[in-house]
């Protein structure tokens, strides 16, 4: 089959792959429609590795995605031949322990898709367990069903955070994790979010995009942020933050922005394993630290999320390319332009 496929570091071609994959009772066949270039692909193309997940081989790309299925197991029951779905791209070992215990997210033999060694989705058709293949309601648009995944980690996080209602929040980091990040916080009862970002480009889309919401932009190369969150708060401090850039500065900063019993999320991976923490300042104000790693059980909340029009991700395309411009879509997303979010492919 036809298939985009990073060949080493730095080194991309659309070019037919023998994958042998076959249909077994409890799964489905699907035939991608639109799919999300992600910042791990780019990292991928660009590094050839993530920490330990190194490209020794060739690989297909892509995990954000939706398509219609062709085929069903014998097993399967809620889905059908022409159904329009999205897919959740993590597929754990069934029976583990993980997965018993309701964090098959974090099981250690999970197969992600686009992730060293597994092949990824952006090719003709791909073969996934029904049971993480969710049917799209008719409101909800191929594009639309792409973004349910970075969608899925926002939503994961404001549960971690516990989300009150009128919670003030403040999220480090305006890309596209940071924005879904912020719509979510938003949907799950924050009565304001502050978006802090250097990128001015990133911050003006928020601003044009989203000017209906409670969300206040900060850059801190023209004001303090510190200051803004003081004034919001009444100088008590925000009572969640979102570190969704993975810098160290950044998330050194982390425990200055939270109140006293506050939350901090940490969203972002930084680029070294290490990062500092003022674990000091962390005491003091006895704040509450917890991290994620994707996500679990949230997939179905995110759609209901998007179809229900409580989050509205549809801005968040902001570029579309056909499969046969695959090359030249990737080249351009690894420019980063502050003005893009989501790139598509459309198969």
């Amino acid at each position: 089959m036809k298939a985009f496929i990073l060949e080493k570091k730095g080194v991309l071609a659309t070019r037919d792959i023998d994958i042998q994959e076959s249909v077994g009772p409890d799964d489905v066949k699907i035939a991608p429609k639109s799919i999300g270039i992600c910042g791990s692909d780019i990292h991928y193309y660009q590094h050839g590795n993530i920490g330990d997940f190194v490209v020794n081989e060739p690989m297909v790309l892509g995990h954000e995605a939706s398509g219609e299925i062709i085929e069903v197991g014998s097993n399967v029951k809620d889905l059908k031949v022409g159904d329009r779905v999205c897919m959740e791209p993590g597929i754990p070992e069934a029976g583990s322990r993980a997965v018993f215990e309701g964090h098959y997210n974090l099981d250690p033999a999970v197969r992600f898709w686009a992730t060293p060694p597994i092949h990824g989705c952006m090719r003709e058709t791909v073969v996934h367990p029904a049971s993480l293949t969710f049917k799209l309601p008719e409101n909800v648009s191929y594009d639309e069903g792409v973004l349910v995944e970075p969608l899925s980690i926002g939503i994961y996080s404001a549960q971690k955070a516990c989300i009150k209602p009128g919670d003030v929040a403040v999220v480090l980091g305006a890309g596209t994790i940071g924005l879904v990040t912020a719509l979510a916080a938003l949907g799950a009862g924050c009565s304001q979010v502050i978006i802090c970002d250097y990128k001015q480009g990133k911050l003006d889309f928020v601003n044009k995009h989203y000017s209906d919401l409670m969300i206040r932009t900060v850059n801190p190369a023209n004001e303090d942020p510190l200051a803004v969150v003081a004034e919001i708060t009444g100088n008590w401090g925000a009572d969640i933050l979102f570190e969704a850039s993975g810098s160290p500065a950044a998330i050194l900063s982390c425990m200055d922005y939270v109140c006293p019993a506050g939350t901090v999320v940490f969203v972002g991976m930084p680029p070294e394993s290490a990062a500092p923490v003022d674990i000091v300042k962390a005491q003091v104000k006895e704040i509450t630290m917890k991290t994620i790693f994707r996500y679990a059980n949230v997939y179905d909340r995110a759609i209901r999320s998007i179809a229900s029009g409580s989050v509205n991700v549809k801005p968040l395309v902001t570029a579309r390319y056909t499969f046969d411009k695959a090359v030249e879509a990737y080249d351009f997303a690894s420019t980063t332009p502050d003005d893009q979010v989501k790139i598509i492919i459309e198969m």
